[in-house]
Formats: C-alpha cells, structure tokens, sequence
C-alpha cells in the first residue's frame, strides 16, 4: 500500500542473493580473476562486489549483465544453482544454446542412444592450473614420441600479434577467449598427431572446453596446491597472484573450483612430490594405455 515501507527480504531471498554470490565467487576463481580485477573490467566497485559475493547486495540486471561481461559469462550462468554442481551440465548448456533445430534434433538423438565413442591418443592435451609441470612434461613427451608440441598460449600470442597481458589490457576476458578459442581450432585442424600444453582457465570456458575433450585424448596434469606455488614462483611469474596478500588462498579456491571441470579428463597424472623423470615415465604410460580408435 502507499506510505507503507518495503517489507525486509524473506529467508527466500536471502538464500537467492547468497547463491548469486558464491556462483560469482565460483565463475571468479575459475576465471583466475582476483576482485580488483574484475572491478577494474566490471567497472563494479570492489567493495559493491564483496557485498555481492557475501550475500548481502540485491543487484540489479544491469548489474549482474556488466560483471557477467567482465568474466566472459552469461548472466544465467550467475544465477543457475545446478551451474554450480555440474560441469557436464555447463557444457551441454553452451551446446544448447547455440543450437539450431537440426541440431537439436541430432542431439536429442544423441541422448537417446547414449553411445559412447573412443577417442585415440593421436592429440594429447594436457589440462590443469599452471605450475603442474604441463610444458615440461609435454616437450619431454612429444620428443619421446617424435610428435610436434604446441604450447596453445603461445598460440594465442601468435594468432593476436601481442603478448597476453596486452590482450586483457586491451580487450579482457572476451577478447582472450576468442583468441583462445581462435587458436585451439587451428591447432586441431592444423595437427592429426600432436601434444598440446593448454592453458590452465581453458576448461571454464565451455565451447573451447567441449572442442578439446571431443578432438583430444585429455590428462589433467595435478599437483597439491604448494608444489603450484612453489613452481610458478620459481619460474619467476606470479600470475594471476600479483600484489595479492592472499595467494595461497586464492590458489586454493582456484584449484577447488576447477578440479571437477579438470576431473573431466580422460586420465589424471598427479606430479606431486615427483621429479620430472618419474612424471614422464607415467605420462608415457598412459600414453602407451590408451584407446587406439582413430581420432574424431
């Protein structure tokens, strides 16, 4: 009625604005996006998007559009609560989308004979956050095996003309997906036989995602979050921890919010407490194990 004051948020709306902000946490950490970055690319102030994160802010859609557009995201992706427990769910969700109705029909088809296909280890790709040993690994193994190696970021500096930290100066997180993207189809349609060391943010991106698991024999190359550490500090880069405080945690959060999209992976090496020698005799064990269909 006129005159009267709004009445206070009901435990249902609470419950919604702090799902909305542990998804914007979620979507942030896979992202490798620190606050003060995506306040920078949002133009959302960094103590709004703590009040967001917490729970506490009723954003509205403009809002929540611009900080979507910040992390490459579609703002359903914010406020969908299965998003957060499945990443199959993300990816056939992506598919969905930009579906036509043939396509979708084809999938439905799909769906129903629930076949499942082999994939050959002709294109190896090696997943996971940086610091995981993926590049050495991967040259090692390509030599060993007389394959060309591909580092994708390198790729993506080559497709683009300048180094990464220009392509988030300039154009953010969607110009770099699209360079990343750009980069992982010419590789694939470039290499029948190859290792490929991907960067480690491609998996929350769910086209690039969907196009490496189907075209590539996958390993999530792992390590605890220390060993992360330690190797990219002693590598000199301190990316995407710079001026943070609170690297450690941050590692951690990134590492818990993508370990069920690395899960993803046809196997997994785990590199902790191992010496490089030791890796590789793995990987190349599971190179030898794997599948032997033709690659799609």
């Amino acid at each position: 009625m006129n005159g009267q004051q709004p009445s206070p948020a009901v435990p249902h709306d609470r419950v919604c604005l702090e799902q909305l902000g542990q998804r914007v946490r979620q979507v942030r950490a896979r992202r490798g996006m620190s606050r003060r970055i995506l306040a920078q690319a949002s133009g959302i102030s960094q103590r709004y998007l703590a009040q967001l994160e917490a729970g506490q802010a009723n954003v509205s859609l403009l809002v929540l559009h611009a900080i979507a557009a910040a992390m490459n995201a579609a703002p359903d992706d914010l406020i969908d609560p299965r998003a957060e427990q499945s990443a199959d769910y993300l990816l056939v969700r992506e598919r969905l989308r930009k579906a036509d109705e043939q396509q979708l029909g084809a999938l439905l088809g799909a769906l129903k004979r629930e076949t499942k296909s082999t994939k050959a280890p002709a294109r190896i790709a090696l997943i996971g956050l940086r610091g995981a040993g993926k590049s050495t690994l991967g040259q090692a193994l390509a030599k060993q095996l007389k394959l060309p190696f591909v580092e994708l970021v390198q790729e993506i500096e080559r497709t683009a003309g300048m180094a990464v930290n220009e392509i988030f100066s300039l154009g953010g997180q969607s110009t770099y997906r699209r360079f990343e993207t750009a980069a992982l189809k010419s590789t694939i349609e470039q290499f029948d036989e190859v290792v490929i060391a991907v960067g480690g943010s491609l998996v929350s991106e769910p086209e690039s995602f969907e196009l490496l698991l189907s075209s590539c024999y996958t390993i999530w190359v792992k390590a605890s979050a220390q060993e992360h550490m330690d190797r990219v500090v002693a590598q000199g880069d301190h990316r995407p921890m710079a001026d943070h405080r609170n690297a450690m945690d941050d590692l951690k959060r990134i590492l818990t919010e993508r370990s069920t999209l690395y899960g993803r992976a046809d196997r997994i090496l785990d590199t902790s407490g191992q010496t490089p020698v030791n890796s590789l005799r793995a990987l190349a064990q599971i190179y030898a194990t794997a599948p032997t269909a033709p690659a799609p």
